[in-house]
């Protein structure tokens, strides 16, 4: 009965991909929401059942392959964490459900829609509750071809095409790297389960693998490359292009893959394999580095965003490059703590500008918005709700997760973890800063956006409001989450003597940090650096608004700043030119290397003295023929013809005479 709930998941696609059509545009919406509404209920109930058991549940189903005496078995693995991913996930997924009946109300195939969203649960269910690498895989490639499949919806549109691939292709990269950490655990210890593996980590760890002239660690090596899938899959750096990109989706997808399920699978896997990664002190190290580099990376180029949704997808990356350096030093309660909070309030994010983009008819510049709050009121709140959550305001959910992050990193004393304490703390700032950006251009300053929309908003609302339900449910459900959930579950996951991670990953001793008496040690002012670092954030805000577009005195010091500005901004708004640096290296690199083989060498210079050279030879003699004067033409071949009688005589007079030779030399020899 604990496996069965998963499988409803899939019930839901099949019934709204294959049947979807016959049921009407009603019960095509209702019958997912429903069914994924059973499936968050179930998983609730077992959830809090194992919580208060805090045990272990393994359920072994079926053999797939026994080749060599490695037996691959599919089966499902529930503790605590894979709890906390079921719960997420399917909160999430009802709440997106719900949304898109609204917002996709106009679409004609809004049952294709949700048939894909139900099998994107499904996959990541599938991902999360795997006792064993294999089927893990199988989830982890099933929800990267869901998001080509959501990505790529409305295929019309070449934006969504090109979104589509690019996250296909960068996802398949890291893939790569994945696939071959699981053939080194396959070749090793003859298993694909977890259990097995894991007991094994003693034979991987004093087990060297031969690479490139140098003797490697072997566990050194799976961590690496299980590393390289995992920053493919939550978009951290120079994996980070996709993601941004991959906002030409509906905004419903944008929610539910790319803000609070799919890009956090990275972080699961990287809590998941915690005993593989603190075997290898040289992996840890590049995870806190990478994370608190893609940290700060991200929330600057969010800064200087002018897209609605990447503004917010900026900060998807930001918050997870928090998680990933709080795996790499060993924090991982705290992680899975920001993980779960993360996924309500940027639910609500996605969702609340979701509804702005849908009252604007499709406008997601945010440069043609200003003084919205004086005709949407309530997804106003929403996102300034969510925008001051995610900066740390006091009391709120962001506050419990991201400020006690931040304050384990500072109270392990170490030189390495100070660093990382300050490219937090500036990233804290910008984050306050594009928070309170996005709320101001949009909302609070003056209309920049053509008054004929302003006018067609009101009058949309007037006539349909009554049919925003499900809108306004989803984010009123996901406000109230926002304002509660840190508080009431921070003591269930980070509070002094939880059960909640007994046994469930593993830390050398050298790593270990006692995240509740550490943070408690600390002095309220070290405590509250990161609340006043996020409030001279909001002022920075306030003030480079204020200089653009209150104060008109174009001095020659304002034009020097503004210029000044322009270039700066010009530069970290195309993400430091990493894509193009990416196009110039592969696929411009492709492109020359295919005009070079295909077009010089294959149908150039072989196609010349091939098949075409022919063609062009017999051709040339043909208009020789026809064209030229019979006269000439005759003389010419009769010519020829007589040379060419000439050289066969003098050729066989030659051959005459050799014999002759030989004849005569053959004769003097026999007398």
């Amino acid at each position: 009965m604990s496996v069965f709930y998963i499988f409803l998941a899939l019930f839901s696609f099949l019934t709204a991909g294959l049947f979807g059509r016959f049921f009407g545009r009603s019960l095509t919406c209702f019958l997912p929401l429903f069914y994924i509404f059973l499936v968050f209920q179930f998983s609730l109930f077992y959830s809090f059942e194992l919580f208060l058991s805090s045990d272990k549940i393994m359920v072994y189903s079926i053999t797939w392959l026994n080749f060599i005496d490695i037996l691959f078995n599919f089966g499902f693995l529930f503790d605590s964490l894979t709890c906390v991913m079921i719960i997420i996930i399917t909160c999430i997924s009802f709440f997106v459900h719900a949304f898109s009946i609204d917002y996709m109300s106009h679409d004609p195939h809004i049952s294709r829609f949700m048939s894909y969203l139900s099998l994107f649960t499904f996959f990541m269910l599938i991902l999360v509750t795997a006792n064993n690498f294999l089927q893990l895989f199988i989830g982890w490639e099933g929800v990267g071809l869901c998001s080509y499949l959501l990505i790529n919806f409305w295929s019309t549109r070449i934006a969504a095409n090109q979104a589509a691939l690019q996250a296909m292709i960068v996802n398949r990269v890291a893939d790569v790297f994945f696939v071959l950490g699981i053939f080194l655990l396959i070749i090793y210890t003859k298993t694909i389960s977890f259990n097995v593996i894991f007991d094994s980590i003693n034979y991987l760890d004093t087990t060297y693998y031969f690479v490139l002239f140098f003797d490697v660690k072997l566990i050194d090596l799976i961590s690496f490359f299980i590393f390289i899938g995992s920053i493919g899959k939550s978009a951290q750096l120079l994996f980070h292009t996709w993601l941004p990109d991959a906002m030409e989706g509906p905004t419903p997808v944008s929610s539910l893959l790319h803000a609070a399920t799919m890009v956090t699978a990275g972080v699961f896997l990287i809590i998941r394999c915690s005993l593989l990664f603190n075997y290898s002190s040289i992996m840890l190290m590049f995870i806190f580095l990478i994370g608190s580099i893609t940290a700060l990376f991200s929330g600057l180029i969010g800064y200087f965003q002018y897209d609605l949704k990447k503004v917010i997808a900026y900060s998807t990356c930001s918050q997870l490059g928090y998680m990933f350096f709080s795996c790499g030093l060993s924090n991982y309660q705290v992680a899975i703590f920001h993980l779960f909070n993360h996924a309500f309030f940027k639910a609500l994010l996605f969702l609340s500008a979701g509804a702005v983009i849908h009252m604007l008819f499709d406008e997601q510049d945010i440069r043609r918005m200003g003084r919205l709050i004086n005709y949407i009121n309530f997804p106003f709140f929403t996102l300034f709700l969510g925008s001051i959550t995610i900066a740390g305001f006091p009391f709120l959910t962001g506050f419990y997760s991201k400020d006690l992050l931040i304050e384990t990193i500072y109270s392990m004393y170490l030189f390495d973890t100070l660093f990382i304490y300050y490219l937090a703390i500036i990233t804290a700032f910008l984050t306050a800063a594009y928070s309170f950006r996005l709320i101001s251009f949009t909302f609070l300053f003056f209309i920049n956006g053509f008054f004929i929309v302003y006018y067609y908003v009101g009058l949309y609302l007037l006539n349909h409001i009554e049919v925003m339900f499900f809108m306004l449910f989803s984010m009123v459900s996901l406000s109230f989450l926002t304002i509660v959930v840190g508080y009431i579950f921070s003591d269930l996951f980070v509070g002094f003597g939880s059960f909640l991670w007994y046994d469930l990953f593993y830390i050398k001793f050298i790593n270990y940090t006692n995240v509740e008496v550490l943070a408690d040690l600390l002095s309220h002012k070290i405590k509250n650096i990161p609340l006043i670092i996020s409030t001279f954030g909001f002022i920075f805000s306030l003030l480079v608004i204020y200089v653009h577009i209150v104060n008109n005195m174009y001095t020659f010091y304002y034009t020097y700043f503004i210029s000044a500005w322009y270039n700066i901004s010009s530069l970290i708004v195309d993400g430091f030119n990493i894509k193009k640096a990416y196009d110039n290296i592969f696929i411009f690199s492709y492109i020359n290397s295919y005009v070079f083989f295909m077009k010089n060498l294959d149908k150039g210079f072989f196609e010349y003295i091939g098949p075409y050279g022919f063609f062009r030879f017999f051709q040339y003699l043909s208009f020789k023929a026809i064209y030229s004067d019979p006269y000439f033409f005759f003389a010419n071949i009769g010519r020829t013809l007589v040379y060419l009688l000439l050289f066969l005589f003098v050729l066989f007079y030659i051959q005459i005479d050799i014999l002759f030779i030989l004849f005569m030399i053959f004769f003097v020899k026999l007398i």
